[in-house]
Formats: structure tokens, sequence, C-alpha cells
């Protein structure tokens, strides 16, 4: 039976007018500096056009560490931006009613207190909780296998992850309690199968988690979402994608869903950063643009594409007004969303689909023998798997077997770009100033009541994370809750 978008196995689109009832949403990740800064940077986007926020922390804020901690040194505000606290928090969205905008918040092994600071915002504005709307990444195993911000061991990080979804489903129903991300593992230099694969079964592993957890998989797999990486094979991203929603259909009713909205497969997609130049850094326009295509063709519900210039500082306002206007082109000039999945019934695209799924599916089950995921994780095996590939990668790159438009073929002598954007050391010195200010007007007793309160709750097996946004709302730092789990998890070293 030919199948139809909207419908099991949603190979062909997770609803049935995909585009021509809703564009994606286009996303621009953005974080730097401080709160101020980075609140600058969301009302401009969204005055250009941006339908969603995403929210980029910087490396203290994804370990667990405030701006004044010895390991922050160096690192305040300089790949996203610097959350020490809910104060922060409220001036990241000065003047932005989160009810009305949808979020997507870059966070791992903070996640709880980050979503929580989030949810204190928006009671403080008098949003309705079960109106908001947003996804958390909340994907720590990938961590452990390609990106490195984890701080404890799998399996609390586990437990702090099901806390997530089971709080969510009752006090925010409508909330993207995970993201499970391909897109990192891509970068670390996998091949479109691997990424496919492994972020699967890691999906696979959470919806395990969580129905251990006594939770129904109707409720909490309809509220899990994916992040997926988009290079510049062209049509093996279309394929990989379609393939995606056919395997998760699959591997969501084999575990017992029944809801369509449970078998769906919802993602977003970015632009493959690693495949960006810093040489001749103007290509890399065609390279987003040839990318995001992919990803529309492949049936994304939601989009960031990369500035030009990333591959050489974070983006400057010009790149980033020229990646949200890729996304708008194909939107409005190309024709594309006119047709629900246009890529349908070809014959390469159908095999092609084919092919990657069976060689995904082919990887999960080794997976699977192993023991799952997490025991793949622990054993190195989906890390080793990874560095082969980069490894092939780049060595076809050098031997000049894989072409690169600049790098190796169509090489010229370029002047330095005169305009990249950088992060003044500085930054470290103002959030200090804001984290002593803070501490000499809070309760002190309200704190460590809030952390001790906290402390016992992880100690035990209730859910953590009332009792961390009870700390959050004290204005307990995001360093100070960290630590706490610290003490009672301890931390993770490979």
């Amino acid at each position: 039976m030919e199948e139809l978008p909207g419908i099991f196995p949603f190979t062909r689109g997770v609803k049935k007018d995909m585009y021509r009832g809703r564009l994606w949403t286009m996303r621009q990740y953005a974080g730097f500096s401080t709160a101020e800064e980075s609140n600058k940077r969301y009302h401009y986007l969204l005055s250009q056009g941006t339908t969603g926020l995403s929210v980029a922390f910087d490396l203290p804020t994804q370990i667990g560490y405030d701006s004044d901690h010895d390991m922050a040194d160096g690192e305040v505000g300089k790949v996203g931006v610097a959350i020490d606290s809910l104060a922060d928090m409220e001036l990241l969205f000065e003047g932005i009613e989160l009810e009305k905008i949808t979020t997507s918040m870059t966070i791992n092994s903070t996640a709880a207190i980050l979503l929580a600071m989030y949810i204190a915002l928006a009671k403080k504005q008098g949003a309705d909780l079960r109106e908001l709307s947003g996804t958390v990444q909340n994907d720590i195993l990938k961590e452990y296998v390609a990106r490195g911000t984890y701080i404890y061991p799998p399996v609390p990080s586990m437990r702090l992850i099901t806390d997530i979804f089971e709080y969510c489903s009752k006090e925010l129903p409508k909330w993207n309690t995970i993201s499970v991300s391909g897109y990192h593992i891509r970068e670390a230099g996998s091949t479109a199968v691997q990424e496919l694969a492994f972020t699967l079964s890691n999906g696979k592993a959470y919806l395990k988690a969580a129905l251990e957890k006594g939770l129904d998989i109707n409720v909490f797999a309809s509220r899990i979402s994916f992040f997926f990486n988009c290079h510049n094979n062209f049509f093996e991203e279309i394929a990989k994608f379609r393939a995606a929603r056919r395997m998760w259909a699959k591997i969501t009713r084999d575990l017992g869903a029944t809801s369509e909205k449970a078998q769906s497969l919802r993602f977003h997609a970015q632009t493959g950063g690693s495949t960006l130049t810093a040489q001749q850094p103007l290509n890399n326009i065609v390279r987003v643009s040839n990318q995001a295509l992919a990803a529309v063709l492949g049936g994304a519900q939601s989009l960031h594409t990369n500035g030009y210039d990333e591959a050489l500082s974070l983006p400057t306002e010009e790149a980033a007004k020229t990646a949200l206007r890729t996304q708008q082109i194909i939107a409005y000039e190309s024709g594309v969303v006119d047709t629900v999945d246009p890529m349908g019934g070809s014959y390469f695209v159908e095999t092609l689909t084919d092919e990657i799924e069976s060689a995904a599916f082919e990887y999960i089950k080794g997976i699977d023998e192993m023991g799952g995921a997490v025991w793949a994780i622990e054993k190195g095996y989906m890390q080793d798997e990874i560095a082969k590939a980069a490894y092939d990668f780049q060595r076809a790159v050098e031997s000049g077997e894989q072409i690169v438009v600049g790098i190796n073929k169509y090489t010229e002598e370029a002047p330095a770009v005169k305009q990249v954007f950088r992060i003044d050391d500085s930054i470290r010195q103002l959030q200090i100033q804001k984290l002593q200010t803070l501490k000499s007007t809070r309760s002190a007793e309200a704190v460590e009541k809030a952390l001790t309160d906290l402390e016992q709750a992880a100690k035990g097996s209730v859910n953590t994370i009332p009792f961390i946004l009870n700390a959050v709302e004290s204005y307990a730092t995001l360093g100070e809750i960290s630590d706490v789990l610290r003490r009672v998890f301890g931390e993770f070293r490979p």
C-alpha cells in the first residue's frame, strides 16, 4: 500500500498537509556575552522575522559553574550566554512574553536547572504554564559520546532526565522534554547512517528509562523531539530524515506506543557547522542554502541556518540576517512548500531511504545485543565508530578523493577577514559583580533551606524538579545547585 503523509510510519511527513498548513519554525541559535547583550540580539532577530528563539549557553553554564568559579576563567560568555541565576534569566528575556513564543534551549547536564529558571520566569510573567511551548535539549547520552559537557555519571543523569519527563507531563504538557540530538554526533565526524543509528538508539534508551519509571509512553513519547544535522550530500540528507521518521515509528510501536503523536518523529535541523570553511567564507552561503533546502525537503519542523562566518567567529549580525533570509527565500520563493513530500516516489530517494534505514537498523541491532545505548557508550563503542569515520573522511580530503571547494580544490590566497565577532574577557568581571550583588540582596536563609531540601530529595527517590524550582526561585545560583547534585551523584570520569 502506498504510504501517505501524516499516517504511520510517517515516511512522507508527520502532518498530512505539511508546510501547506504551517511552515517550519525559523530559529536562529543565538546567545553570547551577558544576558543583556543576548536580549538585544533576540529582539533584533524577532524584528527580522524569526519565529522561535534558540538559546546558546556558555561553557561554564553548560557544565554547572558560576561565572566566578576558577573553572570559568576565560570561558564566560564566549560560546553562548552566561546564566548564573534567575536574575540573569529575567534579563535574557526582558520585553519578551514567554507564553507568546517558542524557545529552544541547548542545554543538557544542567537542563533541569535552566528549565526551572524558565518556568520561574514564566510564573513571574503570569503565563499559563500549560500553554508554555518550547524544547529543552536534555540529551545527556550524546554528551558522553560526542560533546563532553557532562557532569554526573549516566545513571543519575538519566534520573534527572526522567524527572523532567514526569514533571512536564503534568505541569507543562506542551513542552518538548527532550531533543535527542544527532547533531553533535555528526559534528564529531560520524556518517549519516551512524548519526541516525546512534541518535535513535539513544532515543530508545530514554523510552526504556521512562517506561521503567512507570510513565505512559503515549504521553511522554509525544513530547520527545529530535535534533539532526544537515550536511552537504543533498539526497542522502533527505533520505536520512525520511528514514528517521519511519524507524522511530517502528521503535515506539514495538515498545507499546499506540497513539500517532507518540509514534511521530518531529525534528529540528541545523545546517552543518563542520562543513563550513574559514577559507572563502562566502562559499558557505551556498553550502547553507543547499543544506537548508535538503532539511525542508526532508520535512523538518524547525530549522536553524548557520552564519557564513561561523568558521571564524560567532556570527555577526549581518551573517545571522543572511542565514535567516535563506530560510525565508526557500519558504516564500522556491515553491517547494506547495507540495507535501516533493521527493516521494523518486526511485533514487525511495531506494536511498530504504538503504539508510536498513544500515541504521543493523547498527541498532548490534547495540541492543550489547545491552543498549548506555552500555555501548560506557564501553566506548559509539565513540570508536565515530572516530574511525572522522579519520576516514579526513584522509579522503587530504588525498583529494573528497573535494572541498576552497580547501583542496579551487583554492586561492585571500586577505584576512576583517569583521569578526569577539567576546571580551571583561564580561566575566561584569558577571562576578552581578553575582556579588545578588548574594548580598537575596535571603541567605531561604537559599540554604532550599539547597538542603534539594540535597535530601536527590538522596531519595522523589522527583527533583520541584526542589530545583524552589531553589531557583530563592535565587540560588546555577553553581550552587549543581554543587549540591555533585555531592550526591558524584562526577563522571571517562
